[in-house]
């Protein structure tokens, strides 16, 4: 790390990789959680339940393992070449949505956050959508101001 940027001063437009401070190594864990924040920033994306054999895992969250929720992050798993990156994201979509139009909104979404806040190049997001959720609460409208009430 440089002491432009240890001190927290921000370079406009560094890029990981070698720049005139010196080289900028982002971690794969940092992207893995930058990735999986940006997933859930998608009101019909979230965690899903681990599945075993193709089965959702009951009783899982006694364990401390992750859940079918729309609030909480998926996984994510990065890997980080030099400037590039390739995701793998494990989510579940919010039933009635659309699965292509929820995951085309995912991956367009961690591929902007990622190059915003770290200036990676997202080279590839692989999602698999593991569950459907269920039972859940839509996510919040907004109330339209131009509508009467009834």
């Amino acid at each position: 790390m440089t002491g432009a940027t240890a001190a927290g001063l921000a370079v406009p437009g560094s890029r990981a990789g070698p720049t005139d401070l010196g080289m900028i190594n982002i971690n794969d864990q940092v992207v893995e959680k930058m990735a999986a924040q940006a997933a859930a920033e998608i009101p019909d994306a979230g965690a899903a339940a681990p599945r075993v054999l193709g089965r959702s895992v009951t009783g899982a969250a006694a364990l401390g393992a992750r859940t079918t929720s729309l609030t909480a992050l998926p996984k994510a798993s990065a890997d980080v070449d030099g400037s590039t990156v390739v995701l793998d994201l494990l989510i579940s979509v919010r039933w009635p949505a659309s699965v292509p139009e929820v995951t085309s909104a995912v991956r367009e979404r961690v591929r902007s956050r990622i190059s915003e806040l770290s200036g990676l190049t997202v080279a590839e997001v692989s999602i698999s959508v593991t569950d459907l959720a269920t039972g859940l609460p839509g996510p919040a409208r907004l109330p339209d101001s131009g509508r009467t009430g009834i």
